[in-house]
């Protein structure tokens, strides 16, 4: 007996995006927040307390979301969990707004001595950030530095930009604890923090997040530069790929 072969294509499943919108981020995680903070934090609409807390659950919901939705462990994203909880915690239990600021200064402040104090092992924590597969073709670098002293060069100043992206951090720290000690002096659980903690989160993006995302920039400009003039690998050759 022959058997009829299914000629019904296969439904292929959906698959989930590789990475959220950087639209989504903003509008969920800043935007969106920062109007509930300005404009329903007075005793006429929600209160300070119920909208510090609405307006933490967005970012908080997106992050957890995020992490679920893409099936991979986020480290940025569990940051900005870390960063949203305790946000909301100094507000809810209403600490001194000079806790905000350290808080605001903490995290880069960590990530700034990781990276410095990475630069002491064989992983320095650029190789995780910049040169790395997702970002660089490493195993075409690796394969084009053919002498030993292309590597000792290379890594010379792969160490180097080790010290810059740790510098990078630690700009951010500053000017973190710098923006929430300037703009939130109000006291925590008021409608007033609310409205300057929507304030301080409005004005980091671009005091702050851009640039230290030219800071970035410059770093993979810097790591280029030095991989070309090594190997003669072009720009396109040295970036990563994705088919």
């Amino acid at each position: 007996m022959i058997k009829k072969e299914n000629t019904t294509p296969h439904a292929q499943p959906d698959q989930p995006p590789k990475a959220s919108s950087p639209l989504a981020d903003l509008l969920l995680s800043v935007v969106i927040p920062s109007v509930i903070l300005l404009k329903f934090s007075d005793e006429n609409s929600l209160g300070a307390t119920p909208a510090l807390m609405v307006a933490l659950a967005f970012p908080l919901g997106w992050g957890i979301f995020s992490l679920l939705r893409y099936q991979k462990f986020n480290y940025i994203a569990l940051l900005g969990l870390i960063s949203i909880g305790l946000t909301g915690s100094i507000g809810l239990l209403k600490l001194d707004p000079q806790w905000l600021a350290i808080k605001e200064a903490a995290i880069p402040g960590v990530l700034a001595a990781a990276v410095f104090i990475s630069t002491l092992t064989r992983y320095p924590l650029v190789n995780w950030l910049v040169y790395n597969p997702s970002v660089m073709n490493v195993e075409k670098i690796k394969k084009s530095l053919n002498e030993p002293s292309q590597r000792q060069h290379f890594d010379t100043r792969l160490l180097r930009a080790t010290y810059l992206l740790g510098a990078t951090f630690l700009f951010s720290a500053f000017m973190n604890y710098m923006l929430a000690k300037w703009i939130v002096t109000s006291p925590a659980g008021s409608a007033a923090f609310n409205e300057e903690l929507a304030k301080m989160t409005m004005l980091s993006y671009p005091v702050i997040a851009i640039p230290s995302s030219l800071a970035m920039l410059a770093i993979i400009y810097y790591l280029w530069k030095t991989i070309h003039s090594i190997t003669g690998l072009e720009f396109e050759e040295i970036l990563a790929v994705k088919k």
